[in-house]
């Protein structure tokens, strides 16, 4: 089965917590990362930025993309997709004086070029999330702007969002579908309690990305099959929609201290079965 090649993780869940946060850039371990990759049998990384130290980040250097790309080689693991998590900490339309996020946008753009990344996640979700139809026409306004950079670098930006799903269905119809498309993160949409029916029918054609994770109900991420996720109920839409993207394994960290590597060969394992069953 083609899509049991297609599944990933996001960067620093096979490293270390860090300071009880879930998610970050690997800074000591990150190299080792394509290793137990390998090793556990996933075949794609998501590469992960924080906005402190940004561009002191390997993918902004000649000898860190070189790196990249011999370990990528190396352990066959590939990377197609980048995670903005430096969005989510500083969001550009909150900001009166915002020029230099996007032009470090840009920046991790020409990057993502640089590895051949295709998609680059583009979050409105927690500290990002749009609040109002303020932030929402600034954000409109300047990614379109951003069109032609993004032909001419080959990156897609896939906004991933909290909003009902007609609410997202109107919201990327304003966009170019060339250049932009959704990640649908399994997790969020359950713990806000979304449909997941409602949600293919609004915006299915436009997802090009999938993070999976399992979330308690307006709570938060758990081992997968133990929140309110339907796995059975998204695998099914996953292949009426004919997807053939990649699908990213953001799952919780072990409760146990330095078994991150076990919990995501579980969380791994849990989802073949599913897409093996209904196949």
């Amino acid at each position: 089965m083609r899509i049991l090649k297609n599944i990933g993780f996001i960067q620093g869940r096979l490293s270390p917590a860090k300071k009880n946060r879930i998610q970050f850039f690997p800074e000591k371990n990150w190299e080792k990362e394509f290793y137990f990759a390998k090793k556990i049998g996933l075949n794609y990384i998501e590469w992960t930025l924080d906005y402190k130290n940004l561009h002191k980040n390997p993918i902004f250097s000649a000898s860190g993309l070189k790196r990249i790309k011999y370990l990528s080689k190396k352990f066959k693991v590939k990377i197609k997709t980048l995670t903005g998590d430096f969005i989510i900490q500083k969001p550009f339309w909150r900001y009166k004086k915002y020029t230099k996020y996007i032009v470090d946008l840009k920046k991790v753009i020409s990057a993502c070029h640089k590895l051949k990344i295709k998609y680059l996640i583009f979050p409105l979700v927690d500290n990002s999330s749009v609040k109002n139809q303020e932030e929402e026409i600034k954000i409109i306004k300047e990614l379109k702007k951003l069109s032609n950079f993004l032909n001419k670098k080959r990156v897609s930006i896939l906004f991933e969002s909290d909003y009902p799903p007609a609410r997202l269905k109107n919201f990327i119809k304003k966009f170019n579908a060339k250049f932009f498309g959704i990640n649908y993160d399994t997790g969020n949409s359950a713990g806000l309690n979304y449909d997941t029916n409602e949600e293919f029918k609004n915006y299915g054609r436009f997802i090009k990305n999938i993070h999976i994770k399992d979330r308690v109900l307006y709570g938060k991420t758990i081992r997968l099959g133990n929140g309110n996720v339907n796995f059975e109920n998204v695998v099914k839409n996953i292949y009426k929609i004919n997807y053939k993207e990649l699908l990213i394994l953001q799952t919780a960290r072990s409760e146990k201290k330095n078994e991150d590597i076990k919990e995501l060969r579980k969380n791994f394992n849990f989802l073949k079965k599913i897409l093996v069953r209904h196949k």
